[in-house]
């Protein structure tokens, strides 16, 4: 649906993979995001999501939960094992257990139907810039003991070897090793994260935190560099033990 285009500032458009089988939900939400210059590529099962998202290289996945054939918790999963990409799951359920499990499965943002289609269009805006590393100053390289973040390339290391993140992962992480030593509420990295004291992300932090350990620990289970003070927050140690 339409080619890559320009804004009228010279950047890129975004590119949008949207996975949605309700054809008149996704003409209507396609026209409205394509009149605020985004580019969209509908696509209505999962299947079909996954074999694309190669050809596409969306700047964000907009990804509906309930699909025909694999769900949108699977989808999530295949395209997150083969592409580090924001993935938006949207859906008309609204249980904090889904929400959950789309943030563990590696979904990047949240929206339940019916949404507001400007707060959608904020949303996908955000997670391009954060996908595009357009968030803010920051310095060029962090290094905080073994592990290396390189903001330029997005690229981060553990005692030298590679380590694969999720946007929000990395900007978690980021934040965290820039403040090093210093303890992170909930709340703080909620607003660095998604730009909002929702409640809908009530638990969101504590996910993407268990994700982070999980590739840098070497016992996830009793963390030493991500530290949880409780009653308090996060805190990444400004030196390894």
């Amino acid at each position: 649906m339409g080619t890559r285009g320009w804004n009228t500032e010279g950047v890129s458009a975004i590119r949008v993979l949207y996975v949605e089988d309700d054809a008149r939900l996704a003409r209507l939400t396609s026209e409205y995001l394509e009149s605020h210059g985004l580019e969209m590529h509908i696509v209505p099962r999962g299947e079909q999501a996954v074999t694309d998202v190669g050809k596409i290289r969306p700047d964000v996945v907009l990804l509906d939960l309930m699909l025909p054939g694999i769900d949108g918790f699977e989808v999530c999963r295949q395209i997150r094992s083969r592409l580090d990409v924001p993935i938006i799951m949207v859906t008309a359920r609204g249980e904090a257990e889904d929400r959950v499990r789309g943030l563990e499965g590696g979904a990047d943002d949240y929206v339940t139907k019916p949404f507001q289609s400007r707060e959608l269009l904020a949303r996908i805006r955000a997670q391009a810039r954060r996908g595009r590393g357009e968030v803010g100053p920051r310095p060029e390289k962090i290094v905080v003991g073994a592990l290396v973040i390189d903001m330029a390339t997005r690229g981060v290391t553990m005692r030298g070897a590679a380590v694969s993140l999720t946007t929000n992962e990395l900007s978690v992480l980021a934040a965290l090793a820039q403040r090093a030593g210093r303890v992170l509420s909930r709340d703080q990295l909620l607003q660095i994260v998604h730009g909002t004291l929702d409640d809908a992300f009530d638990r969101s932090i504590d996910v993407i935190i268990s994700r982070i350990r999980g590739k840098l620990e070497e016992d996830p289970k009793n963390p030493r560099l991500v530290k949880t003070i409780r009653g308090e927050g996060y805190m990444l140690a400004s030196a390894e033990p």
